[in-house]
């Protein structure tokens, strides 16, 4: 229903400028003033506020707050405008919207997981919108603000990575507006949450490799902090060693590669990753073992390894998600998540909230691991 609240207020506002109540240059009340006097969530103030003043009611001065604009300017916006708040209400009744952002997706990960969240909004009688942010902050925050004026029912994410939640995506978990987070979740964040159990996977591959005869076993990841997925993944490779009784070397935790990263992938972080991989080579020549945390991370390893001269058969090589050769074959020894159970299990979980029943907080889909 909060949905469509915003409108009961734009219209009651609308009415005390009618009745003489507020008059052009009077203060309207503020977003935080609005929320409290009618019982609603700031995130349905504030979008009433900005219909208004893009209608021309009011008038909004940053640090002062909102004013009553040209009474009869405002008037014949105010005309114009709900007439197409009419035809909005018509078209939503028919088909909400829902968004999902992503901070970027590709052949091995993201395209089937976006598939099958289409599928599923449809199926639902939603439509989706979909926002790529390339590891932005910046355009993460723009995504939810554009998408809240939009009037989206509700939010499905992949944060991005980094060190700091979003303040527009935690506003929105405050507000308790419907969201679903795929594949990571947020520390300390009641958010209901769809992801891998990358410990447990992480975990799987290093016992492989161990299985495999090898004690020395390099982790390479770009850096993992504040993004779950990537944490979770050095866990797994970690406890794997205190599970097999074997010595864990901490030199062999490659954790600062950035070119995988969606605002990096512009050549010049992966020609720095690459050395960064070659200087570790060339220092742990006895490491013939890797478990990377993503699939291009993989690739640069066997690229590197090409470039110096040896054969990638002298090396075993595991990652999350992959890529066939030309074969059909997969390039790698990896896990395989199940991204289209993932994009079900969000979509469904979002409409859960919508139709006002409890989701738990986190969803575990179960991976598989495709020997090469």
């Amino acid at each position: 229903m909060e949905g469509h609240l915003y409108e009961q207020l734009y219209k009651h506002i609308l009415h005390e400028i009618k009745e003489g109540q507020l008059k052009a240059g009077d203060r309207v009340s503020s977003e935080k003033e609005l929320a409290e006097r009618f019982g609603v969530s700031r995130i349905t103030s504030k979008k009433a506020l900005e219909k208004l003043a893009e209608a021309g009611v009011i008038k909004r001065i940053q640090g002062k707050g909102s004013f009553v604009a040209d009474g009869i300017r405002g008037g014949l916006e105010h005309k114009r405008h709900s007439e197409e708040i009419t035809s909005l209400e018509s078209d939503e009744k028919e088909r909400p919207l829902i968004a999902f952002i992503i901070p970027n997706f590709s052949d091995e990960f993201g395209q089937q997981l976006l598939r099958s969240m289409e599928k599923q909004s449809a199926e639902h009688k939603y439509d989706l919108i979909i926002k790529r942010t390339r590891g932005s902050r910046e355009e993460e925050e723009r995504a939810i603000q554009l998408f809240v004026r939009l009037g989206i029912k509700g939010l499905i994410v992949t944060p991005i990575h980094g060190q700091h939640y979003n303040a527009e995506l935690l506003r929105l978990v405050l507000d308790k507006f419907p969201v679903v987070f795929v594949d990571r979740y947020l520390k300390g964040i009641p958010v209901c949450s769809v992801y891998t159990d990358n410990k447990k996977a992480a975990q799987d591959l290093t016992i492989h490799l161990i299985g495999r005869g090898h004690d020395k076993i390099a982790f390479l990841s770009p850096p993992e902090e504040n993004t779950s997925t990537l944490e979770e993944r050095l866990l797994g490779y970690t406890l794997a060693f205190t599970q097999e009784g074997l010595k864990l070397n901490q030199d062999y935790c490659l954790t600062n590669l950035k070119g995988t990263l969606p605002m990096n992938l512009d050549g010049t972080a992966i020609d720095s990753d690459k050395e960064t991989i070659q200087r570790f080579l060339e220092q742990y020549p006895d490491v013939k073992a890797f478990v990377a945390s993503e699939f291009l991370v993989a690739t640069m390893l066997a690229q590197v390894i090409d470039s110096l001269g040896k054969s990638l058969e002298e090396y075993d090589i595991v990652c999350f998600d992959s890529l066939n050769d030309y074969l059909g074959k997969p390039i790698f020894t990896h896990i395989q998540q199940d991204e289209k159970r993932m994009g079900e299990e969000a979509v469904d979980l979002l409409v859960s909230q919508l139709i006002g029943e409890a989701v738990p907080e986190q969803r575990i889909i179960e991976h598989r691991m495709v020997i090469k």
